[in-house]
């Protein structure tokens, strides 16, 4: 559970860039906007969004605004697919590199196994 809470608390944060990004070419503070617009939502706004001609919060709704469900999960989709692409190359990379360094501390093995061992010095 508290897995499944940090992933999607990671996806909500990974997601902020697309707001923030249409406020920026809006020419708005940032900040204060996506501040108010956070707070908008959190009181059960969930059609609130940023008029991008102005840079006001508006009620997406009053503006014939809608996005279906079919659209968020085909953008989620297109979104975690090369993420989850990336970490398998870096599990494979990293899988490589731990197979050197396994064969490198064999190679080792065998090195000290091949010097020839001094005899014990007797007293």
């Amino acid at each position: 559970a508290v897995v499944q809470r940090r992933v999607r608390g990671a996806e909500a944060e990974a997601l902020k860039v697309i707001p923030k990004t249409l406020m920026q070419n809006c020419g708005v503070n940032t900040i204060r906007t996506m501040t108010n617009l956070t707070a908008k939502h959190a009181t059960g706004g969930t059609s609130w969004g940023v008029d991008g001609d102005t840079g006001d919060i508006v009620d997406m709704k009053s503006f014939g605004i809608w996005d279906t469900l079919q659209v968020k999960c085909q953008v989620m989709k297109t979104a975690i697919e090369p993420a989850i692409l990336l970490l398998r190359i870096d599990d494979i990379v990293s899988g490589v590199k731990k197979m050197s360094d396994i064969e490198a501390e064999k190679m080792a093995g065998k090195f000290q196994q091949q010097q020839p061992q001094e005899p014990p010095a007797e007293e």
